[in-house]
């Protein structure tokens, strides 16, 4: 027998070098990052943390746009500069050291500050996968933001500032497909199983089998055979607490007993038990998934259409004429207490239901890209399999753009008068964070940044939050230590705070790229004093 041919030297060392998150998002999920392009506004202690957790995973490339010069301020924040730097470009300089880290990645800079960008060179933005801005101005933030909504480009706005963390995730519309949910529950369709797996259910007699193959039988046949009995007793399947104790007691009534009368051991009818609370029920399609296909994006489709709706089009479709109103099946069959004979012949049983689902799913995607003249090669047979596998678990969210926010005509303050009224929210911060860029517009600087106005400054930022909160129809700050606290920090960044929400920040950005797991949706904000956080829809 031919021996199969070695992989290559590079395949095997971009394995070794990146195995532990390829186990995470999969070989398409780290193609995507290496073909992502990243651009970072302002290289503060923050903003190179929040790179240094793209660049070491292998983001494929970067861009700094930063126009100041290293101070001393900087070398106490961030990691990568020293005394040697003060002086010198921030941009350059960020650049080297991070490119340092890991040599597949590509980095370049801006010497400019992102207001001229955005004044002379608007398009300068449109080829980003991401943006990521730290300590971004409020004029120059509601500029951005208008354009990368227009370009549903995603925005990470973020902020450090002494004790507070501040994240927000700006995205018109997102979906994912891999959202690896905590607790996934197998797709076995035990209630109302397809064709060859009750034939196969069917072709194993439990009373008839030796003990040795009693005590191998997979736990889903156990599970299907007493369900099977319950049906015909009862009508249906057990729908409460009470019916399946009493569905467990009749599994647990067929483990086989010694000559003593004692029950024998056998792990795959305690794994049947076990099952009996996930794996039991009517099988539905989960009102979340179905919220999806009923979208207006997913019924009216144009040459325009993302993929990911084409082929949710497509899933539709399958549903309400080939698959009898059920999604396409996942094929995948949980580790279980079998011999390999058995195991094998379940899964393929599944694996080629699932496989028959996917192709009848592919047709469809085909026909669907005739109909609204886009090339049937646009989305490939690969990425079908893959949204069929995930169907059960896909997932859009729409955001709102962060310019809306500074519009006292858009912005919705409800949720903000809401979260007030508890003295204990962490919705204060927010408000604080909005009246010290207040601050800035009026006063050029961070409130307390110079050690002589610290008093006076405690005035000025109660008057610029005041201000905001009557523009929002709100009532008065519960407790006044917030203020006195912000203009203490004197707009001074901490390492350890920014190196936190750098990873954050870097987590929420491999998820837009990869289209991987659910993103933080609109705020969220982190208090290293209490180490508590919090997410808000504003």
């Amino acid at each position: 027998m031919a021996s199969p041919s070695p992989k290559s030297p590079e395949q095997s060392e971009r394995t070794r070098k990146y195995d532990r998150q390829l186990r995470l998002w999969g070989d398409h999920g780290q193609a995507a990052l290496e073909g992502a392009h990243v651009c970072l506004i302002n290289a503060t202690g923050l903003g190179t943390e929040i790179l240094k957790s793209l660049v070491l995973p292998g983001i494929g490339a970067f861009t700094i746009i930063d126009s100041k010069k290293i101070s001393d301020d900087d070398i106490g924040a961030n990691f990568f500069l020293d005394s040697e730097s003060v002086g010198k470009s921030r941009a350059e300089i960020a650049t080297q050291v991070l490119l340092e880290l890991n040599s597949d990645v590509r980095g370049d800079y801006v010497d400019e500050g992102p207001e001229q960008i955005l004044s002379n060179s608007p398009d300068f933005f449109n080829n980003f996968t991401v943006v990521i801005t730290t300590a971004l101005p409020e004029k120059s933030l509601i500029r951005l933001s208008k354009i990368l909504w227009d370009l549903d480009i995603p925005l990470i706005v973020c902020r450090s500032l002494g004790f507070i963390a501040y994240m927000r995730v700006q995205t018109r519309e997102h979906t994912v497909i891999e959202t690896h949910p905590d607790n996934e529950t197998p797709d076995l369709r035990l209630d109302n199983p397809f064709e060859t797996l009750k034939n196969h259910f069917d072709s194993i007699n439990l009373d008839e089998l030796d003990l040795k193959d009693h005590t191998h039988v997979p736990y889903v046949v156990i599970l299907y055979k007493y369900l099977e009995k319950w049906i015909s007793e009862n009508g249906d399947v057990p729908k409460n607490y009470k019916e399946k104790q009493q569905l467990r007691d009749m599994i647990r009534s067929g483990i086989r007993k010694d000559e003593h009368d004692n029950p024998i051991d056998e792990e795959n009818f305690e794994e049947a038990i076990k099952a009996v609370n996930t794996s039991v029920g009517r099988y539905e399609v989960p009102p979340s998934v179905m919220e999806v296909l009923n979208d207006d994006c997913c019924i009216n489709l144009t040459a325009k259409s993302k993929p990911f709706w084409i082929i949710a089009k497509a899933v539709k479709d399958f549903m309400e004429n080939d698959g009898s109103n059920s999604l396409p099946l996942k094929g995948a069959v949980p580790d279980m207490t079998a011999d390999t004979e058995k195991y094998i012949s379940l899964q393929q049983v599944y694996h080629k239901q699932a496989a028959a689902d996917a192709e009848a799913v592919w047709r469809r995607t085909v026909h669907l890209l005739r109909q609204i003249g886009r090339p049937s090669d646009a989305i490939t047979e690969k990425d079908v399999k893959l949204f069929c596998r995930h169907a059960s678990n896909i997932y859009i969210q729409r955001g709102s753009c962060i310019a809306d926010e500074y519009d006292p005509k858009t912005v919705d303050a409800s949720e903000m008068a809401q979260s007030l009224e508890n003295p204990e929210s962490m919705m204060v911060y927010y408000v604080v964070l909005r009246g010290i860029e207040k601050f800035q517009v009026e006063y050029n600087s961070y409130p307390g940044e110079f050690d002589d106005h610290v008093e006076p400054d405690i005035v000025k930022l109660k008057a610029c939050i005041s201000k905001l909160l009557m523009e929002w129809g709100c009532g008065p700050l519960a407790k006044d230590d917030y203020v006195h606290e912000f203009c203490r920090y004197g707009g001074s960044e901490l390492h350890s705070v920014s190196a936190f929400l750098g990873g954050l920040a870097a987590q929420e950005t491999i998820k837009f790229i990869t289209n991987q797991c659910k993103p933080i949706h609109n705020t969220f904000i982190y208090d290293a004093v209490t180490s508590n956080s919090a997410s808000f829809f504003i």
